[in-house]
């Protein structure tokens, strides 16, 4: 992407607005009256670049039209020639994974990933019907390495299974983010508390669980696992899975974190080390990519998942007693700030995620309570990831000083 590129051309833009020019050609080159294959994939590409300017409303339209072009067309009972264009035409990428490498060959699990995260960033109704007949794609390396006339040498329907797919993967934990993005919602709407509740989140804290045990060991979060996914060149990738894995964990459970507290909920302090836990692992495994070539993640959405786990390490500042959970939380936060302002450099909509923690920051200052309750402005804050939320204290001071140094500070000034 030109935003990273090294080419001397670039040398004196703005690598956050490099990609302007090239998205307002594309823009004019784009007809809707051709409803086709490439149109659907011109408008993801319109749609993923619109976020990383931070116009959610213009993201959310491009993505609906992508899906609705999509259905028209009927991609998965659409008639191919071979099995390379049948994989193509069902494959699709993770919310997290890098943009060009597999989109502009994946489609139909491409936007039912994308709808979910879209829709719900914007609160507006899924576009994709829920499909579960629909097959799953195949293992990233033989896919890479087919080529037409192939497939019938290479067994190309038959010697593959999904079991080893990292984009299978992804898929599995989007249908869980689904269910919590839905439980949450009742959750703030008041139609699913006490026992229901704790049953409901007991379920998808299992769907997590199995879905875990479930996979090989070579696909287990551990640094020998990255290094050989890496040397694939699919070092990105398997990131993307437990990005994806760790922060829809810290989602479901983030509700619990200051229960301990004040829930009635009897296992709210199991479920809170749980959010802990996973917001945590999101945090060291972030920083692992970073340190392995070809595994670093520079794509928007690091950015917001950032945010909801630095907002974890923000309680363990200001309600734990163990000196060496303080410590270990304000060396995460210190990190995250490194690499989200790194990301700032890139991206325009990482300006909304330092105005998110900053609203988040001064609702801590306010009451130290309030901000870690799952109410309807938490909820914004959780998922409506490309807009800034308004201060959830009305009349809280908007130029309360901000850094680093004392965001894990509470009203009186004391960590």
């Amino acid at each position: 992407m030109t935003s990273f590129s090294t080419n001397p051309v670039f040398g004196d833009s703005d690598p956050r607005e490099r990609g302007d020019s090239y998205a307002d050609q594309s823009n004019r080159l784009l007809d809707l009256r051709d409803v086709s294959l490439a149109t659907v994939q011109a408008c993801v590409l319109l749609g993923a670049f619109s976020i990383t300017r931070g116009e959610a409303a213009a993201e959310s339209i491009y993505y609906c039209t992508a899906c609705r072009i999509a259905n028209f067309l009927d991609l998965v009972n659409r008639p191919s020639s071979d099995a390379i264009e049948r994989e193509v035409n069902i494959r699709g990428m993770s919310l997290f994974s890098t943009f060009v490498h597999l989109l502009m060959r994946s489609v139909w699990w491409s936007l039912c990933m994308i709808d979910v995260w879209s829709s719900t960033g914007v609160n507006l109704p899924r576009q994709m019907q829920r499909m579960e007949n629909v097959p799953l794609p195949i293992d990233e390396v033989p896919f890479l390495i087919f080529r037409r006339g192939s497939v019938q040498t290479l067994g190309f329907n038959a010697a593959f299974s999904s079991a080893s797919s990292l984009l299978a993967q992804m898929i599995k934990l989007n249908r869980i983010l689904a269910d919590i993005n839905s439980l949450n919602a009742r959750t703030v709407a008041g139609t699913s508390t006490g026992v229901m509740l704790e049953n409901e989140v007991m379920d998808l804290s299992n769907a997590l669980n199995d879905w875990h045990n479930n996979i090989p060991a070579y696909m287990h979060d551990t640094p020998s696992n990255l290094q050989r996914y890496a040397a694939q060149g699919l070092g990105r990738m398997f990131v993307a899975v437990y990005l994806g894995y760790y922060h829809f964990g810290q989602l479901l459970f983030y509700q619990f974190l200051h229960g301990d507290c004040h829930s009635t909920i009897l296992s709210a302090q199991f479920y809170a080390s749980k959010c802990k836990f996973h917001a945590e692992a999101l945090c060291e495994i972030v920083y692992a990519a970073h340190s392995v070539p070809g595994c670093d993640v520079q794509y928007t959405m690091v950015g917001h998942i950032l945010v909801i786990a630095s907002t974890v390490q923000i309680h363990t500042l200001l309600f734990s007693d163990n000196e060496e959970q303080i410590a270990a939380a304000r060396t995460r936060l210190e990190r995250n700030f490194a690499i989200m302002s790194q990301l700032r450099t890139y991206w325009p909509t990482l300006d909304v995620c330092f105005t998110r923690l900053r609203a988040f920051h001064r609702a801590c200052r306010s009451s130290m309570d309030e901000p870690f309750r799952l109410d309807q402005w938490m909820l914004r804050f959780l998922s409506e990831f490309a807009e800034p939320v308004n201060d959830k204290v009305v009349g809280s001071s908007t130029d309360m000083a901000w850094s680093l140094e004392n965001i894990g500070t509470s009203p009186g000034g004391s960590v």
